[in-house]
């Protein structure tokens, strides 16, 4: 990295956040970081006491926080540190309405903002292949780009700010509503007492296969249910969707999160959201 070349900071260091950190520190580009919660890694700076002291050591401050009510506070925590040369990302699924508030409210400092969430997992944060969904200024975007590519396989435009949020949480939909078919699907066959490999067999060759089956069902075969993606997440994406849908068009939405909360219930909260081939839902 050049002296010239915008420094970063991360804010959040959970499963995503900590794995961007962990490459920005490798490509020489992180200047600070930062986590609600007290938490080191040798591999990283001694993280800030607040978010303006990481902003105050970076230009690009990559937001990775949990739900609408993590960014707001964190994002009122940065604004006074803020002014002309930063550019605040925020990486989380949160409602439209909220990153389009915080946009305005970044703005008035004279920072920027970006509408940024993602998909991928810890695996892809980790190995540079997250795709960001990009909303906002084009200009912006740009300023941003040798930033995001330390850790993006894509960064796709989305228009407004607002719009890679809304896109982000229909994904996570058929996300959702996937996993959930197929760990019916794998429980189907465990009550006739049929291998569920057998499953995974049969999906190389139909139609039905994806990438979120490919993801999951290895380890809904072995019981595995190590967390890339929490049920607490997935539940709180599918209230999003919800909120955002026509009462009379989220029937599914609905069916899907009354499974994930009854696993958040079970406490699994933590675990991988493919929880739910484990769970009895009765």
């Amino acid at each position: 990295m050049t002296d010239s070349a915008p420094r970063a900071g991360v804010l959040g260091l959970g499963l995503i956040g900590s794995r961007v950190a962990v490459r920005l520190q490798a490509a020489g580009a992180l200047a600070s970081v930062w986590n609600r919660t007290p938490r080191t890694d040798s591999r990283l700076p001694a993280p800030c006491a607040t978010p303006a002291e990481a902003a105050h050591r970076a230009d690009i401050l990559q937001i990775f926080v949990s739900d609408d009510t993590a960014l707001r506070e964190t994002i009122h925590a940065l604004l006074p540190a803020l002014n002309a040369r930063h550019v605040v990302l925020s990486h989380s699924t949160v409602a439209p309405e909220t990153v389009k508030s915080l946009a305005d409210e970044v703005r008035a400092t004279g920072a920027d903002f970006l509408d940024a969430p993602f998909t991928g997992s810890r695996n892809a944060a980790a190995n540079g292949r997250i795709v960001y969904y990009v909303s906002g200024n084009q200009n912006t975007m740009e300023r941003t780009r040798s930033t995001l590519s330390h850790t993006a396989a894509v960064i796709l435009p989305f228009g407004e700010i607002g719009t890679a949020s809304a896109v982000k949480i229909a994904t996570n939909v058929i996300t959702a509503a996937t996993c959930a078919a197929l760990a019916e699907a794998v429980n189907i066959l465990r009550s006739q007492k049929i291998d569920p490999q057998l499953l995974a067999t049969a999906l190389e060759h139909n139609a039905a296969r994806s990438g979120v089956t490919d993801l999951k069902l290895p380890g809904m075969i072995d019981g595995d249910f190590t967390p890339h993606f929490s049920a607490r997440n997935m539940r709180k994406d599918l209230r999003l969707a919800a909120s955002l849908a026509a009462p009379e068009k989220r029937n599914l939405i609905e069916c899907v999160a009354r499974l994930l909360d009854n696993a958040c219930r079970r406490g699994f909260a933590d675990d991988d959201f493919s929880i739910l081939a484990k769970c009895d839902h009765s």
